[in-house]
């Protein structure tokens, strides 16, 4: 059994009658809850796997001048169609809704103030969604003096456009507003309404979305100097890039007239040049050092100098061994720095309001308002990673590779318990908003938390991969090979928490290859395997993450199978046809989050997708 996530935006809705919250009289004994709100399951409303469409065309054309002068163009376009949206509008206090006394439907006679309420009957809300992208690469390469070097310039654009119209389930409040007052919209007993009027109360919406990006690069590589008798070959370049992003939604998003759905907005924009070296130098016949350093200079965020250190070591014929060392930094995006406010639903449980006035002591959902924050510093990280490679034969190969990576400032959503526990128990907070108590009580419902990016104190990943190849042939029935890749997890700390597995991160992964080829025919078959971890990290979705103190149960690991069949008619033409999840296997079941995994599976780690056949037609010229 999983926890309740149904909505308390519901269908009937409840009202507040003379100051006191007054659930509708018709809402269903199995959907009240003891706070006197109505439950709405709304998850069938929602596209687990959307409609979409995707048509794209790459070109790569090169024109030689000489054998030392080459230009080459590339060009990529795609266009795409999609189908985004959720359950019919949630209602809430926020909406400032009334139905007056006079409405022939008013059960209570009296003006009265609609509280949480979903208009089903407008159906649900759906976005139709057409992006188009440009990508052009211009440039020149060639060899002067055994020095190989390219320039190049590259351009990118891309659009999108979101349109929903009144078949689509748009509701204005103030349209909705307008019908009630003229007795026309019925808001109680789970009434469906006329066509007409649901066409008073809806509307069209158009969001645009825009980003661009130009760039220009150029590197040059090849052997710097002789030192010992031994060549030192060099690589280096240099980068500069212009991008901005905006995102604005229809104007009656921004005059806060739609409710239930996220208005993102965005607009930022930066500047970026960079410079880097790279010097390999062989110490001896099987030993070889690489020194590497990146130079990088942002518009917004100043300066960094990053180093690497590596080498490889050739054991014996059969054994190699390698190591790294580096340092990184990573800006904040133009959508963490510039993201405009939007709305998403949590589920927890007021645990403030429950203590003080025994009210809301189920986990329901409240809404936060998200944005971007340009107070952000930039990510630092410190990465080492020791293999080693056995090859005793071209047919047979196992490796494998520990890992660390130290991120310091990582960039995260603020924790929501933090926000909860630091302002919610004030009941004038201007980050913890709540509305104005009922006669009687200390704190009112929760209205809205506000919530930003913030720069976590650390996180730290380690763990090992492993992966081994073997071929061999089959006389007169071709060639079969083998692969494995496996990766372990050894720790992985954030914020001072061990989410080593636990909620979303499997200790263990695994993905096992087989390839057959034979003349013009080839087949493979693939098994994936994620394995176990715990479920549900707020166990008693009090808003506050305690799996380290408590423990759930356990999500089951899942092994995948995937075939595919390959027939190349010449080197130009290849058809595959394939099936992926062969025996369709169902995600395991999961409790959830009381955030974004509300279905009854971890959306990050699996995929709910059955049994799927495609064709896919492969031209090369």
């Amino acid at each position: 059994m999983g926890e309740d996530f149904r909505s308390s935006r519901g269908f009937p809705g409840y009202f507040y009658v003379d100051g006191v919250k007054t659930i509708d009289p018709a809402c269903p004994a199995d959907s009240a809850t003891a706070s006197g709100s109505c439950l709405f399951e709304y998850g069938s409303y929602n596209l687990v796997i959307p409609s979409a469409e995707r048509v794209g065309a790459i070109g790569q054309f090169d024109y030689h001048f000489n054998d030392d002068l080459t230009a080459f163009l590339e060009l990529a376009a795609q266009h795409n169609t999609s189908e985004a949206g959720g359950a019919p509008t949630p209602l809430d206090e926020d909406a400032g809704l009334t139905v007056p006394g006079s409405h022939p439907n008013n059960p209570w006679g009296k003006d009265i103030e609609i509280g949480r309420f979903r208009t089903v009957d407008a159906g649900a809300r759906r976005w139709d969604i057409e992006s188009d992208s440009l990508r052009l690469v211009a440039g020149l390469r060639g060899v002067v003096k055994e020095w190989d070097w390219e320039a190049s310039v590259q351009k990118g654009r891309s659009e999108s456009t979101q349109t929903g119209d009144r078949s689509q389930g748009w509701v204005r409040t103030d349209y909705l507003q307008r019908e009630i007052d003229a007795g026309r919209y019925n808001p109680f007993g789970g009434a469906i309404n006329s066509p007409e009027v649901i066409d008073a109360i809806t509307t069209s919406l158009v969001r645009q979305g825009l980003s661009n990006m130009t760039s220009y690069a150029a590197n040059i590589s090849g052997q710097a100097f002789t030192l010992g008798g031994r060549d030192i070959m060099m690589a280096a370049g240099a980068e500069y890039r212009e991008e901005d992003v905006s995102d604005v939604p229809d104007e009656q998003f921004q005059r806060g007239l739609i409710f239930g759905t996220e208005a993102v907005s965005a607009a930022a924009s930066r500047e970026q040049y960079a410079a880097y070296m790279e010097l390999s130098i062989p110490i001896t016949d099987n030993f070889e050092l690489q020194l590497a350093g990146r130079y990088d200079h942002y518009s917004d965020f100043g300066s960094t100098t990053n180093p690497k250190v590596a080498f490889q070591w050739g054991v014996s014929d059969e054994l190699t061994a390698r190591a790294s060392w580096s340092t990184g930094f990573r800006a904040p995006s133009l959508a963490q720095i510039g993201l405009g406010p939007s709305r998403e639903s949590s589920f927890f449980i007021d645990t403030y309001r429950c203590a003080a006035d025994n009210v809301d002591c189920e986990a329901l959902d409240y809404n936060t308002e998200f944005e971007g924050n340009s107070d952000l510093d930039a990510e630092e990280s410190e990465t080492w990673n020791v293999g080693m490679i056995w090859a005793p034969s071209q047919k047979f190969d196992v490796g494998f590779d520990l890992f660390s990576i130290t991120q310091d400032n990582k960039i995260d959503k603020q924790p929501l318990g933090d926000i909860y526990t630091a302002n919610c128990n004030d009941q004038s907070s201007t980050v913890c908003e709540r509305l104005t108590p009922q006669a009687g009580q200390t704190l009112g419902p929760i209205s809205i938390i506000h919530s930003s990016f913030v720069n976590l104190s650390s996180q730290d990943v380690q763990g090992m991969d492993v992966s081994s190849h073997y071929g061999f042939e089959l006389d007169s029935y071709g060639d079969l090979k083998f692969g494995l890749e496996y990766s372990y997890l050894h720790n992985f700390e954030k914020d001072g928490l061990d989410y080593t597995g636990e909620y979303k991160f499997p200790q263990h992964r695994w993905l096992l290859t087989t390839n057959w080829t034979m003349d013009n025919f080839g087949a493979n078959i693939n098994l994936s395997y994620i394995g176990e971890f715990e479920d549900t990290p707020d166990i008693d979705f009090d808003g506050v993450l305690d799996f380290e103190s408590n423990k759930s149960r356990t999500i089951d690991a899942q092994l995948l199978v995937d075939m595919s069949g390959t027939y190349r008619f010449n080197d130009m033409f290849k058809l595959t046809l394939g099936v992926n999840n062969v025996f369709d296997e169902e995600p395991p079941f999961a409790i959830g989050d009381g955030d974004t995994d509300l279905y009854g599976y971890v959306i990050s780690v699996h995929n709910p997708m059955g049994r799927y056949v495609y064709t896919k037609f492969t031209m090369n010229f």
